[in-house]
């Protein structure tokens, strides 16, 4: 075989060593991530929670002072009745007391509806707020498992890209070139074998010429058809 065609399929194996490390990386983080999006979540509950139980307490305050506004009023009514001297200004009197009797009821009922709103946001800020602090302690122990993960990942790309240094160290430069051209768009299928005349990167027959040519492997044979560097694997020769 071509020692050039060796190289450049010896560099596309270390290629797929290295990109194959990216999806290990992802899952050993989403862990860490999915613990965190929980976490942030947890704490945009307990803001918005907050923010509703202010908007509630606003509510009530306003409730609260329209009462002590109809009570100063049924205050002065009650004043006012000794100095009736009509019976039309006492039916008068009578309808405003009733009214004013009747929106008393309702500020009530609004306080103590309000309190009950406001009185489950708390308990719901407190157990949200309980699951954080046990979700915070999970947190550490699973950063500590993806940091030692990651720790091993790193290392073994790293025994990878000294090994792909020592092979750029020796490859052809034009045929380097030639290689990261098509690697641009082909990704790890650059450099792929023929099985049953076929290119296994395209998946189109090629012809009994170009196949003899790529089973001799004096030169480098790229496809007719996509452009990918052809090889015959070592079972097949």
């Amino acid at each position: 075989m071509n020692s050039h065609l060796k190289q450049l399929i010896d560099l596309s194996q270390v290629d797929k060593e290295i990109d194959a490390f990216e999806p290990q990386i992802e899952e050993a983080n989403a862990k860490y991530e999915a613990a965190l999006a929980q976490k942030g979540s947890i704490d945009s509950d307990i803001e918005n929670l907050g923010s509703e139980i202010r908007d509630e307490e606003l509510k009530k305050s306003k409730n609260e002072l329209h009462l002590a506004e109809l009570s100063q009023k049924l205050e002065e009514n009650s004043k006012k009745s000794g100095e009736i001297k009509t019976e039309r200004e006492m039916k008068s009197l009578q309808l405003e007391e009733e009214i004013a009797k009747e929106q008393v009821t309702f500020a009530n009922e609004e306080i103590e509806r309000l309190e009950k709103i406001i009185e489950s946001k708390k308990e719901q800020i407190e157990a949200a707020k309980e699951s954080l602090v046990e979700l915070e302690a999970n947190l550490e122990s699973v950063k500590a498992e993806v940091d030692k993960k990651l720790k091993v990942i790193n290392n073994d790309r790293q025994e990878v890209f000294v090994k792909k240094e020592k092979l750029l160290g020796k490859i052809n430069q034009k045929g380097l070139s030639f290689y990261q051209k098509i690697r641009r768009w082909a990704k790890n299928t650059t450099v792929v074998p023929v099985v049953d005349q076929a290119c296994m990167g395209c998946h189109m027959i090629i012809s009994d010429k170009i196949y003899a040519d790529v089973i001799k492997a004096e030169d480098i044979t790229t496809c007719p058809h996509c452009g990918r560097i052809l090889h015959v694997e070592t079972t097949q020769e």
